[in-house]
């Protein structure tokens, strides 16, 4: 009985420990690196073989996304992320996937920098986060998808899961029109996936590109959740992606 009653304590220590380590790992202060490769860590290597050739006019409309906006309430919606996971820290929010979270963060910084260096950029947000029929009129697929066929870039920005749950960084171009030179400047920086990844997405099949960020995991998602590197971190991305469309328009 001694024993079995030493063991139970001997395990709530170390998970104790473990907890706590992780609260420590995720918060305490680092130095910022600005290192945006180690940042984001590694890309898609599922073979892709297409080539974005298409010319693109300097004042195309473009339309940022946060993925998962619309679906909260859905399997699948979003990673919670490493931190929450596997470490067990709090969301970012109650009510939403930090997944979400960050989407919000990035689309709002992308587009303000975008606006700032001439881009024709704008951000779409349904504003309700539990829209159960993907082609009700408000979901990000139906406002992008008209965008899309009107001439508009439309593109959702996601992180994808982390370890094993996750593949990396990349853009998955529109399912049926062809790469254009925006696609191939932000698949230049990110990665690249098929076209047909598992089998053709729904956000794809409706000519909206997804752009995985990276995994949510490691320095990532630590340099995002320490207040002392968060903004830096936004930052940082959100440059990278503005930068690749400027790279692709004419």
């Amino acid at each position: 009985m001694g024993n079995k009653v030493s063991n139970t304590l001997k395990l709530i220590v170390f998970f104790l420990i473990f907890y706590a380590f992780s609260q420590l790992y995720y918060t305490r202060n680092f130095n910022f690196i600005e290192d945006f490769e180690l940042i984001i860590g590694e890309a898609s290597n599922i073979p892709a073989t297409w080539v974005g050739s298409k010319d693109v006019d300097k004042n195309i409309p473009i339309l940022i996304l946060a993925g998962h906006a619309d679906s909260q309430g859905l399997a699948g919606a979003g990673t919670p992320g490493e931190a929450v996971d596997r470490f067990g820290l709090n969301p970012m929010h109650p009510e939403i996937s930090d997944e979400l979270f960050w989407n919000l963060k990035l689309q709002e910084s992308i587009v303000k920098l975008g606006k700032k260096k001439g881009l024709n950029i704008r951000s779409y947000d349904p504003g309700i986060r539990n829209i159960d029929d993907p082609n009700d009129p408000r979901t990000n697929w139906s406002v992008g998808r008209r965008f899309a066929k009107r001439g508009g870039y439309a593109i959702e920005i996601h992180f994808d899961a982390y370890g094993k749950y996750g593949i990396g960084s990349g853009l998955i171009p529109p399912f049926s029109d062809p790469p254009n030179k925006i696609d191939e400047s932000i698949a230049r920086t990110f990665g690249r996936f098929p076209v047909s990844f598992r089998g053709g997405l729904g956000a794809p099949r409706r000519q909206i590109r997804i752009l995985e960020i990276g995994k949510l995991e490691g320095l990532l998602e630590k340099n995002l959740r320490n207040l002392k590197t968060r903004q830096k971190t936004i930052n940082l991305l959100a440059n990278e992606i503005v930068q690749a469309f400027l790279n692709g328009i004419i």
